[in-house]
């Protein structure tokens, strides 16, 4: 098994993702060694219905110029990551469409489920705000059907992979088992596999042990340090930030945990914290 496909998505005016994060997104998607395709939307704003407004500015005239300015930038990003691959003796698709703002979502769904993984760069704390236009990695991440590989685009001096030291987020439920499973091709490649599970916060109802699974893995060619701990008085998500920055985790696998109520997403703790401000590159599945 391996990611044959990947999917990464650059975000354009008004917005847009930093030239330094698609550097980071395009040595991520080769050192996956897969095929590359890049999408990029150019956002069509919506013309207010003001009638006085109209009748002071031309405003039909300043939406189709931030249209303009959003669609350019769109072909300028692509532009950036094409010529980044080809640098490097490789190839990508480039993915280019133009839609309104709340169509964003849908459109990068429908291109994630035709690929093996999705990149996802996002600022910190973008998805907080529910009525923000922002990457909507939410509903990348539970309705692509496939795992998502968030690139932190803010955090100064950072540097993603290559994946050599990894960390699993071990709570024995069903999106952790489903992340291992989706990640298996970078845990066998990695040099260093630590498998954490973090007790106190929330029940973990089974029984079997992490050194069960590390047997599992070790099938798979994947060699694993087991580690167990207690929350005290911190959180989960506390717990594994600082387990991340001690054993230099360049990359943290894990499930996401999360429903959605209309076009809302009630995340789970870890979910949530790890999203708002991820600690180091995150591979999440649902």
């Amino acid at each position: 098994m391996s990611f044959r496909d990947v999917l990464v998505v650059l975000r354009a005016y008004p917005a847009t993702t930093p030239a330094s994060t698609v550097e980071h997104a395009a040595a991520v998607a080769l050192a996956l060694k897969s095929h590359v395709s890049v999408i990029a939307c150019g956002l069509k704003p919506k013309v207010p219905g003001n009638i006085l407004g109209n009748a002071i500015f031309d405003v039909s005239a300043l939406v189709a110029e931030e249209g303009r300015k959003s669609a350019d930038d769109a072909q300028r990003l692509l532009s950036m990551f094409e010529g980044i691959i080809r640098k490097r003796g490789a190839v990508c698709r480039r993915i280019f469409e133009t839609c309104r703002s709340s169509d964003v979502p849908h459109i990068l769904v429908d291109y994630a489920r035709l690929h093996d993984l999705t990149i996802l760069p996002i600022p910190e704390g973008a998805y907080i705000s529910q009525l923000d236009a922002q990457w909507y990695a939410e509903t990348v991440i539970f309705d692509s059907g496939h795992p998502v590989i968030v690139l932190p685009q803010d955090r100064k001096g950072f540097e993603p992979g290559p994946f050599d030291n990894v960390m699993v987020a071990w709570d024995k439920g069903r999106a952790a088992s489903r992340a291992i499973a989706d990640a298996m091709p970078i845990l066998r490649a990695a040099k260093r596999v630590l498998l954490l599970t973090v007790h106190g916060e929330k029940p973990i109802v089974s029984k079997r042990s992490g050194a069960e699974l590390a047997r599992h893995l070790a099938l798979h060619g994947v060699d694993v340090v087991v580690k167990e701990l207690d929350v005290a008085s911190r959180t989960i998500g506390k717990v594994i930030e600082e387990e991340v920055d001690a054993n230099h985790i360049d990359l943290l696998v894990m499930g996401a945990y999360g429903r959605s109520r209309l076009r809302e997403f009630i995340l789970g703790g870890a979910t949530k914290s790890m999203l708002t401000r991820p600690p180091t590159t995150l591979l999440l599945s649902h």
